[in-house]
């Protein structure tokens, strides 16, 4: 059995029996079935029933908020707003996806050349508990547009977010088989990814469990897509607008708690505005209020996890034993983590090198743009780094220096559905989101009429 529970009150929720093989065997051929008749179908067919998700988004909101908040500990305002989000989602590939797939006529010395984009088939997504509703429809949407159908290896700890988002679609109009969860544990993975069936693999999670998925795809020779986290810094130069700067950084650091693969988690501040910086910074921090997800004026809640919180305890510890400050904060009680600030800190302590996956924040300052870049470039990941300054000429020529798979200046790191969302190093490979995410998972096929 899986069983989810309230990380607020540490109350059981549900239990959900596993599949058996068998069971998962017969969901399998459900999937290939409706492929077979869904890649048939038309863009207009296809987007109807897609607005048709997003419309119940937005109806059932409150009560799907409700759902998302009691099983990861969301702050409901933010429960609603990945709800608004995905309802967004789905109306840009609603309307995109014919434009975004349509055929691509080169001129060569044939008579005709051009690309065309075709569905591959059956697309096993592997998911994660943090954003239990984007995750999954950063992933189906884009799919079921371009005429793929998909199958969810959700988080076990979301499982009643994964049996809702099926439900939604069904009664959106898709298909049987169109999307279906699978209720299982991670040792189920490898036989689904063998099946002939499937033909190919996303994950969003940990670089063990990418690494993982991607060894037993790349074995079977099944294209695979990894997002596995991040190190993202904030960057603050001395022309920055401090202000703006601090509600923006506050934002990316302590968003969902801090618990997301995006949030801002190095904090690199230039020496001559570091002091004044850090004051208006800390003074947002304890504004923050915290409390029961439930209440409207949550920002911090609680942890999905008490072992995620235990965790990011040991690597604050570790970093103030190697010599980080703690500024503010610094408390644990079960899932709930204080917000927290280290200063002080290098690039040999853990915070600085580690995903720090919660509401800690390590600051390191620098006196040069040459040494910032080396900071933000210092890290094994490579998602994401925002930029801070008003100079906008020079942060551009310095996001050109920078490996990740997304510089944004003067703002967040954020995913939009117009812009391909990845990483480089260990942050993973291949897109999502976009005209770039929506051929993932297609048969780019070229045909030449002589």
């Amino acid at each position: 059995m899986i069983t989810t529970i309230n990380p607020y009150n540490g109350k059981q929720l549900q239990q959900y029996k596993q599949l058996t093989k068998k069971e998962i065997k017969v969901k399998l051929k459900t999937a290939q079935k409706s492929f077979e008749d869904w890649k048939e179908t038309s863009f207009e067919h296809r987007a109807k029933r897609m607005r048709n998700v997003g419309e119940l988004l937005r109806k059932n909101k409150e009560s799907y908020a409700k759902l998302i908040t009691q099983e990861m500990g969301k702050p409901i305002s933010q429960s609603r707003g990945e709800l608004e989000k995905c309802a967004d989602l789905c109306d840009h590939f609603a309307a995109k996806a014919p434009e975004y797939l349509a055929k691509e006529y080169i001129q060569t010395e044939h008579f005709k050349s051009y690309v065309s984009y075709e569905p591959l088939g059956v697309v096993l997504a592997v998911m994660p508990w943090n954003f239990p509703f984007w995750q999954v429809f950063r992933f189906i949407v884009p799919a079921l547009m371009a005429g793929n159908v998909g199958i969810l290896k959700h988080a076990s700890n979301v499982m009643g977010c994964a049996e809702l988002i099926e439900s939604i679609f069904l009664e959106a109009g898709f298909p049987l088989g169109g999307l279906q969860n699978l209720i299982i544990g991670t040792d189920e993975v490898k036989a689904i990814i063998k099946n002939k069936a499937v033909k190919a693999v996303t994950l969003t999670g940990s670089k063990p469990a990418g690494a993982a998925v991607a060894a037993m795809a790349s074995k079977q020779i099944k294209k695979a897509v990894l997002e596995l986290g991040g190190n993202n810094a904030l960057v603050v130069f001395h022309d920055a607008d401090i202000e703006d700067a601090v509600k923006k950084c506050v934002a990316a650091r302590f968003h969902n708690t801090g618990q997301s693969c995006i949030a801002g988690k190095r904090l690199l501040l230039q020496e001559s505005i570091a002091e004044k910086f850090l004051e208006k910074f800390t003074e947002e921090v304890k504004a923050l209020v915290s409390g029961d997800p439930k209440q409207e004026d949550t920002y911090i809640g609680v942890m999905a996890r008490e072992d995620l919180a235990v965790e990011l305890e040991g690597l604050m510890n570790a970093s103030i034993d190697k010599g980080a400050a703690l500024h503010y904060g610094g408390s644990r009680d079960k899932t709930y983590f204080a917000p927290t600030i280290l200063t002080d800190v290098t690039t040999d302590m853990p915070v600085f090198k580690k995903e720090t996956f919660g509401p800690l924040i390590a600051v390191t300052t620098f006196k040069t743009e040459k040494e910032a870049i080396n900071l933000v470039n210092n890290s094994k990941f490579g998602l994401g780094a925002s930029l801070f300054s008003a100079d906008l000429k020079k942060m551009e020529e310095l996001a050109a220096q920078i490996k990740d798979g997304a510089v944004f200046i003067n703002h967040k790191v954020a995913s939009h559905p117009a812009l391909p969302f990845g990483g480089t190093g260990i942050s993973g490979y291949g897109r999502e989101l976009s005209y770039h995410g929506i051929r993932e998972f297609v048969n780019i096929k070229t045909v030449v009429i002589a």
